[in-house]
């Protein structure tokens, strides 16, 4: 049994990142691995405040290199990958100098407009880097740097939620019913999601909240929205709930490293409409059929008449090329890799 350390700028939130890395983590488990967390901000064994994206004071370099000291491999959950907190970046290239490692990138820092100078994630022979597609595998390539794609991976088997009840806790009746289930900045595009529902006729459902002082724009389009919208998550409800109680999924992103709604639609059965941002073509190209944000005459067809069909043939590729079971296989590949057993 080796021992593993993940470290991530924010851990056991709803984030994307927080939610990929629990899944490594128990599949790092599964392999019979001993995982210690550690944190800047959320859940981990460890929390160092000092290490989170918007920290207001410096990393101290002992504290981490403490944490770390015993470790055979330490997994980074994205915190080289953009730079919200340079001092943690540079802490860890230097504690991990020769050490094995490997860095899960779920975005790079040139795909995001603020950061399009920065340089790759350094490299070394005893670190090993991960992408969760092959867009940013290609661009790390371009830029001298090898790595793995591991695309993130689904519960293929999800929990049945609970339909009316949800339905119920949102006051929604028998009203269409189109979630938006991610948080709301603005590369989510959420004016395209309010046009959509406005287009069916619907109630959005905003299930995250408002981030980067994105609060007062949203506001601003709700106010003027011809259609319902609700916000957040009724107490005593989960992921599960949502799918159940909707009757369409939109990912309206112009931007996602991944974009875990598109598959969750899959997963749970539920119809999707989506903007295609860069990384969808990647996800299509394995056989996949959703709708676009446009085609609100053929979403009208499918909602009055839904075809179980299109859900079987969806789900099927989710098994065979996204399913969270063949995670620890993947991993393990990755670990002897690095002469870990």
């Amino acid at each position: 049994m080796s021992r593993l350390v993940v470290v991530s700028y924010r851990l056991g939130a709803s984030d994307g990142v927080s939610i990929e890395a629990a899944k490594w983590i128990a599949a790092l488990r599964t392999l019979g691995h001993h995982v210690t967390t550690c944190a800047g901000d959320g859940v981990g064994d460890v929390v160092i405040p000092e290490l989170a994206m918007h920290a207001t004071s410096l990393l101290e370099r002992g504290d981490l290199a403490a944490v770390l000291e015993d470790a055979d491999v330490v997994v980074v959950e994205n915190v080289v990958s953009l730079p919200f907190n340079v001092a943690a970046r540079d802490a860890l290239y230097e504690i991990l100098d020769r050490r094995r490692a490997i860095f899960h990138h779920h975005d790079l820092p040139w795909q995001r407009p603020q950061w399009r100078d920065e340089s790759a994630p350094r490299d070394q022979p005893t670190w090993r880097h991960v992408t969760i597609n092959d867009l940013s595998r290609n661009e790390l390539a371009a830029r001298g740097v090898e790595a793995t794609t591991i695309h993130n991976s689904f519960d293929c088997d999800p929990p049945l939620g609970r339909r009316s009840v949800t339905r119920a806790a949102l006051g929604v009746g028998d009203e269409r019913l189109v979630v938006f289930p991610s948080r709301v900045i603005p590369r989510k595009n959420v004016e395209g999601a309010i046009e959509l529902a406005t287009s069916l006729g619907a109630v959005l459902w905003l299930l995250g909240d408002a981030e980067d002082g994105y609060g007062a724009t949203l506001e601003g389009l709700i106010d003027v929205a011809l259609v319902r919208v609700v916000r957040g998550m009724p107490p005593g409800l989960d992921i599960h709930d949502v799918y159940a109680a909707c009757d369409l999924v939109v990912v309206s992103s112009t931007w996602e490293g991944f974009g875990n709604p598109v598959l969750e639609s899959v997963t749970h059965r539920r119809p999707l409409a989506v903007y295609p941002y860069p990384v969808l073509e990647e996800i299509r190209a394995f056989g996949f059929t959703f709708f676009d944000l446009k085609d609100v005459a053929d979403l009208e067809e499918f909602l009055a008449r839904p075809d179980d069909e299109l859900h079987t043939h969806n789900a099927a590729i989710a098994r065979t090329h996204f399913n969270v079971a063949d995670l620890p296989g993947r991993l393990s590949v990755l670990l002897e890799n690095l002469g870990v057993k």
